[in-house]
């Protein structure tokens, strides 16, 4: 992934297994899809983060910190969520908060500490955040879902960028299951169906 400013697709999912348990941990997990266009291909990398006890938003904001954090110098990032409240939050309601010193009208924000966080990170590059509904046969949010619940449950982390499954991941879907079959993979920048 080279180039002066480089524009980093990051697709990324959350997940918090047993939300409905208040007197029990409830493990969760985040991950992200990172692709860059690079010499005529997408370079794909993997990440995901795992916590004992957590929540949906949290885990969000988690994997968003994670994966801009990941990003080594400065890029233009279309970060993709089927997470409003990281969605909405970062592009809306945190500006908001900033201009009044980190308050908001309605009381406390509640992840303060992470917000504050994600401000720092995403400072550091040019990000345009774009909600996408979850479930709706986005492969490549389906994708970072199954890694979000795989690293909850197993309770698994890879913090740093490696080698991506998606490819793979792709081609068990059409195989097995008949998913997918109109999506093209190597669609370059600009095409119709870029991620």
């Amino acid at each position: 992934m080279e180039n002066e400013t480089r524009q980093v697709h990051i697709h990324a999912d959350e997940s918090c297994l047993g939300n409905q348990f208040a007197d029990r941990d409830r493990p969760g997990g985040a991950a992200a899809l990172l692709e860059c266009w690079n010499r005529g291909a997408w370079e794909r990398r993997d990440l995901w983060i795992c916590d004992r006890s957590t929540t949906n938003n949290r885990m969000a904001l988690m994997s968003a910190i994670v994966s801009l954090e990941a990003l080594k110098e400065r890029c233009r990032v279309r970060f993709a969520s089927d997470s409003q409240y990281l969605v909405k939050g970062a592009s809306e309601w945190m500006p908001t908060w900033k201009r009044r010193g980190w308050k908001r009208k309605g009381g406390p924000i509640e992840n303060l500490g992470l917000w504050q966080r994600l401000d720092r990170v995403a400072s550091r590059h040019e990000v345009r955040w774009r909600w996408v509904k979850g479930h709706a046969g986005d492969p490549r949010n389906e994708y970072v879902n199954d890694l979000a619940q795989r690293a909850a449950s197993e309770q698994s982390s890879r913090p740093r960028p490696g080698p991506s499954g998606f490819e793979t991941w792709l081609n068990d879907q059409r195989e097995e299951h008949g998913r997918y079959l109109d999506y093209f993979e190597f669609a370059p920048p600009g095409s119709s169906t870029e991620p």
